[in-house]
């Protein structure tokens, strides 16, 4: 293979690694390159990575060792959609954007603050820590309810909204020196399937994609977001073949011509099922490049790819021409975080990833009066978010939430605490001390952890779930009961709210005097249906954030703290 030619190829791809710095720390082996492959693939040219675990001190290494495995400046990402600390523990962790969403009914003008206030956040954490690309916003408009994989990640239920929270995210992000990408292209908003796991249908026609998924992209574009990102959707109005990612209508056409963009195109992950379960990891870069993507996000497999579209442009299958203007796309987006200062050079350590050499801009740009930079300091965020991005996270959770009066009673002779969870294992929003499981255990209330694919206590009839009387009351013993359902849309689940029979459960409770409160984390829609159910003075609550602190503050409006003295089942174990 000709070397030049395979690093000019090499550059387009990004592929996924761990945050954490040993192999076996990986949490997604099958999809995160191990480390021999990831610095052998690195010094061939491959030009990014996508980054996923870890803490946030683990990360600022992690990005310094990538950059020293390179020859070439890199572009090193993450989605990140809500905050930093949603991937990477130590970081600022914030409500997801359809939060933001729902307070601009009311207050449009504190919601735009807050948007940019939110991006500047991530896109400063995300620059101390030695990233320069912030996969997002979402720009989908959730205007579908049962969205399975959109959901809460949105900004918005409505065109207008979602375009002009995600333009004050970008603009707050990119402000902080890093590139933002405005996703999923066209628009994934409407769609009843994840594309993760199979091919949605988008069957609307080019009038109402300009109505509704269109707006946001344009004003995302308009704010000057740096890149957009493809959607595994198939859209027959515009190309009844070939997946958005995969068409040229959609990118070249739409979005270049007719939108006007010339920012970086990459395609969403190519792991994904939309895709590889259809093309093979060769055949799948190909076609992307071949539709007017400028980068290949995490190919099936990164050698294939590389030897497909060198295969391609040698055939004349893909034009060189076409690969060069992507390449310089890709070196204006880079200039971008340059011209705010961030390091980018490569290889440049006197130990592993250690950072000594001066700044370099790319090909072509003058060094003269550069001073020395430096790349994720081994004390970035070592002392957590911020004072400011502290009070933001918080001010985001208490302005979002929702409630209905009454307080949450102590249940001296015991209680349990029913938690619903998308699953038990390595909960990233219930560790041991999660105040959703302590301070009910303060007050009284044993834990039941419930996993949404096999709760263990449904009554059922010939097989399926009973919807008149589905909770079978005497496996969770006597005393009240505190249900809290963690639900929201995530990739991979499959659906969104699911068909589990939570109206009945509440009634089912209420009738039997044993609903002692509610608490909703994730799904605005599940708490909207629930909500008319309750009785009157029902303590109950929704946050729109899972994690910690979200339960600290929507348990703390309920009336209860950690200052209370233990319950009488505080040192108990779970009840499984």
């Amino acid at each position: 293979m000709d070397a030049e030619l395979r690093r000019k190829i090499a550059a387009l791809l990004v592929v996924r690694a761990s945050g954490h710095l040993l192999d076996d720390q990986r949490g997604y082996p099958r999809w995160e390159l191990d480390n021999a492959t990831l610095r052998r693939l690195l010094a061939e040219g491959v030009g990014g990575v996508i980054l996923l675990g870890g803490c946030s001190a683990e990360l600022a290494l992690r990005t310094r060792q990538l950059r020293g495995w390179s020859d070439s400046p890199l572009l090193l990402c993450a989605d990140v959609e809500e905050g930093v600390g949603q991937r990477f523990d130590g970081a600022s962790w914030l409500v997801p954007p359809l939060a933001v969403g729902r307070l601009h009914r009311h207050d449009p003008a504190a919601a735009v603050e807050l948007a940019e206030r939110y991006g500047s956040c991530t896109g400063r954490e995300a620059r101390q820590l030695g990233m320069n690309w912030v996969l997002g916003p979402v720009c989908d408009v959730n205007n579908n309810p049962a969205n399975p994989v959109i959901n809460v990640r949105a900004w918005g239920e409505d065109p207008a909204t979602a375009g002009t929270l995600a333009a004050a995210f970008s603009r707050g992000a990119q402000s902080q020196g890093v590139l933002c990408c405005a996703k999923h292209f066209p628009g994934h908003g409407d769609t009843a399937s994840d594309s993760h796991l199979e091919l949605p249908l988008l069957a609307h026609d080019r009038a109402r994609l300009e109505a509704i998924e269109l707006p946001p992209f344009q004003a995302a574009i308009a704010a000057g977001v740096a890149s957009v990102m493809t959607a595994h959707l198939l859209l027959p109005a515009l190309d009844p073949l070939r997946p958005a990612t995969l068409s040229a209508a959609v990118l070249r056409e739409l979005l270049r011509r007719d939108l006007g963009f010339d920012g970086l195109v990459v395609t969403d992950a190519l792991v994904m099922e939309a895709i590889a379960g259809r093309y093979g990891a060769g055949e799948a870069a190909v076609l992307a490049l071949e539709a007017g993507a400028d980068l290949v996000l995490m190919p099936a497999d990164a050698d294939q790819a590389l030897e497909a579209i060198q295969a391609a442009v040698l055939t004349g299958r893909l034009r060189m021409a076409d690969l060069e203007a992507s390449l310089r796309r890709r070196q204006a987006a880079l200039a971008h975080c340059e011209d705010a200062g961030l390091h980018l050079s490569g290889r440049c350590r006197d130990g592993e990833g250690a950072t000594t050499e001066t700044h370099q801009r790319g090909s072509g740009s003058s060094s003269e009066g550069l001073r020395p930079l430096e790349t994720a300091p081994l004390g970035a965020l070592s002392d957590g978010p911020s004072p400011e991005d502290r009070a933001l996270a918080l001010e985001l959770l208490e302005r979002s939430l929702e409630w209905q009066g009454g307080s949450l009673r102590p249940a001296p002779s015991g209680g349990i605490n029913l938690l619903r969870l998308d699953t038990l294992l390595a909960n990233p929003v219930l560790p041991a001390t999660a105040p959703a499981l302590s301070l009910p255990q303060i007050h009284g209330y044993a834990p039941l952890l419930l996993e949404a694919r096999c709760p263990p206590i449904w009554r059922r009839r010939e097989g399926m779930i009973d919807p008149e009387q589905p909770l079978e009351l005497e496996r969770l013993g006597a005393g009240p009961v505190l249900l809290q359902l963690f639900v929201r849309g995530n990739p991979f689940r499959g659906s969104a709210d699911g068909v589990e029979p939570w109206p009945a459960v509440i009634q089912q409770l209420q009738a039997a005097q044993r609903l002692a409160g509610l608490a909703v984390y994730g799904s605005p829609y599940l708490w909207e249906s629930l909500r008319p159910l309750l009785r009157q003075g029902m303590p109950a609550a929704w946050s729109p954030g899972q994690m910690p602190l979200a339960q600290t503050v929507l348990l703390r409006q309920l009336g209860w703290d950690a200052t209370a003295s233990p319950g009488p089942c505080a040192s108990g174990g779970f009840t499984n």
